[in-house]
């Protein structure tokens, strides 16, 4: 349950403590004194999407935090457990909302992420507001209340689990199908892209090595002439480079005969003739393989080109076609077999659709049981908030079946959607003998909000979130309906923690505990503040909802005279005055 929430630089809200205890509190002010802001912060702390315009005018950055008890042994302590959180601590939510950076998530201290807030807040507290009041007349949520009601979440889960295997298994068979209606056509394509490139008797490299053959070819004769001249100049003509060299050599081992100093210089000398000899007989085998042979030129031309076309075709290199040709090989070998896929996936979606039709059936037939039984709770309960004689009824219609709909996702001509194969619509009639009519089409404000909160007092008993917090529970109420309303609220708490945001005290009276927000302005900013009320304080502000800006003698006797009935413990009157 919420136990302390703490919010900074949000909205309006500057800085704002409060602390929370079990039973009934009740939160009240002036209209537009911010009472939904806190609303907001609590929904955000729960994992509802971030903005940074929610941030006070004039900061970089809003803070949210909220501390939670947890039960030993509850739904929420095996979460945390399973998150690797110590079930044993308090749970404190931290968000930090910024302008430039990114928002931030902490979880007990540590750096989260939304996916992990949404997984632990899931079943933590339930806001009933204006977008609950929406959301009850959208028919998808009637199915959902339902199966919350009758214990069939599990069965519901088991349903949506079955439908996400089938449909991705559906989608293979179609691409295979489809595969198959083209199998032919496109095996011969592949084949012959294959026997293309096979026939070709690629070698790697054998462009680049071509190109540097294709040059030479055509510079034979340069090539012929340059290599000839420097053997002539290196070893064949007369006075050539090796024949000086050794005169000069010679010359020096004389006079290394008289200096030792220059036998160095000789024997690098005899080093170098044996350089140049080696170069000028490579220089010869070279000379020998040139060649000038136009013929052969055209046919290197002929296989560049050939390769030339084959890279514009698959890829644009010689390893993009090698590439090419495996994935050719692949995809031939999953068509070789795409018969057999198809049977294969066929089997697997019979055994998958068996299953999900077994246990979409047996969830429909447990829903028509579950129906009757919550429609008269109901009623029951509507009657208690003085909607007497309102008939409810629970209707359940078959999805109907679709032209473009696969096979394997009906059953018996209905369709199967990740809820099962039933439609659920509240239907209603509040004045005695007018036909039952769908929820969206036929409730008032006040009704709509006496339906929410019946359905929240029937499902107390089996929703796991140990704290609900009502805003505009009131709406279109007001007289002895809303003490009815406050009456369901006490109630309702002895189950829950019930935070409720109201202007009527009618239904504020039955507070355990009453906060009173207020809205002024300090140097030039608007400044929301939350104040625990005692007694005194407290008869005071029901006064102020009775009786509006003038307090008087009246309005305080008859705020009093409507806590002393509310409450259980008798109030000090004499402080009151």
């Amino acid at each position: 349950m919420l136990r302390e929430l703490s919010i900074k630089n949000f909205t309006i809200i500057d800085k704002l403590n409060i602390s929370f205890s079990d039973g009934l509190s009740i939160l009240s002010g002036e209209t537009g004194a911010g009472k939904s802001i806190i609303v907001n912060a609590i929904n955000l702390v729960l994992g509802s999407k971030a903005t940074s315009r929610l941030i006070r005018t004039g900061f970089e950055e809003a803070e949210l935090e909220a501390l939670f008890q947890i039960t030993p042994k509850s739904r929420l302590a095996k979460i945390m457990k399973e998150k690797g959180f110590d079930e044993s601590e308090e749970l404190v939510i931290r968000r930090i909302i910024s302008r430039e950076a990114r928002h931030k998530i902490y979880i007990n201290g540590c750096l989260s992420t939304i996916q992990m807030l949404n997984s632990i807040t899931e079943n933590l507290a339930s806001i009933s507001g204006q977008h609950a009041h929406q959301g009850l007349l959208k028919e998808d949520q009637h199915l959902l209340i339902l199966d919350q009601f009758s214990g069939l979440m599990s069965q519901r889960a088991e349903v949506y689990r079955y439908y996400h295997e089938i449909v991705p298994a559906i989608k293979m068979l179609q691409e295979l199908k489809s595969i198959g209606d083209q199998q032919d056509q496109h095996i011969k394509l592949l084949e012959f892209q294959k026997k293309e490139i096979i026939d070709a008797s690629i070698s790697p490299d054998e462009d680049k090595v071509l190109e540097q053959k294709k040059i030479r070819l055509k510079n034979g004769e340069a090539l012929y002439q340059a290599v000839n001249g420097s053997i002539e100049d290196l070893y064949s003509a007369q006075g050539a480079i090796v024949e000086r060299i050794v005169e000069v050599r010679k010359r020096l081992e004389k006079a290394s005969l008289i200096d030792p100093v220059l036998t160095e210089q000789a024997k690098g000398l005899t080093k170098s003739i044996f350089n140049l000899e080696d170069i000028a007989e490579e220089l010869r085998k070279y000379q020998k393989n040139v060649e000038v042979d136009e013929g052969l030129l055209e046919k290197i031309e002929e296989r560049l080109d050939v390769l030339h076309k084959l890279k514009r075709k698959y890829g644009g290199s010689l390893d993009a076609i090698f590439t090419c040709l495996e994935s050719i090989d692949q995809e031939l070998s999953k068509t070789a077999n795409i018969s057999e896929k198809i049977a294969e996936t066929e089997s697997k979606l019979d055994a998958l659709h068996a299953k999900l039709t077994r246990s979409a059936e047996d969830l429909s037939k447990k829903r028509k049981q579950a129906s009757d039984i919550l429609a008269k709770k109901v009623e029951k309960e509507l009657s208690t908030l003085e909607m007497f004689q309102t008939k409810f009824k629970i209707s359940l219609q078959s999805i109907p079946t679709e032209e473009s709909i696969n096979s394997y996702l009906t059953c018996d001509n209905k369709s199967i959607s990740e809820t099962g194969i039933d439609r659920a619509t509240f239907m209603i009639a509040p004045n005695v003998g007018e036909a039952l009519k769908p929820l969206s089409s036929i409730v008032s404000g006040g009704e709509l909000s006496r339906v929410v909160l019946a359905l929240k007092a029937i499902l107390a008993k089996t929703e796991s979130v140990e704290t609900i917090i009502f805003d505009e529970v009131d709406a279109g109420i007001g007289g002895s309906v809303a003490e009815v309303v406050g009456e369901k609220l006490s109630s309702l708490a002895r189950y829950h923690q019930v935070i409720c945001i109201t202007h009527l005290p009618q239904i504020a009276k039955f507070g355990n505990y009453h906060f009173r927000i207020s809205k002024h302005v300090s140097h030039g900013r608007t400044i929301i503040g939350i104040t625990p009320l005692d007694d005194k304080e407290r008869v005071k502000e029901i006064a102020r909802m009775l009786g509006g800006v003038k307090i008087t003698k009246a309005t305080l006797d008859h705020a009093y005279e409507m806590l002393d009935k509310a409450v259980t413990r008798p109030l000090d009157k004499q402080s009151d005055k």
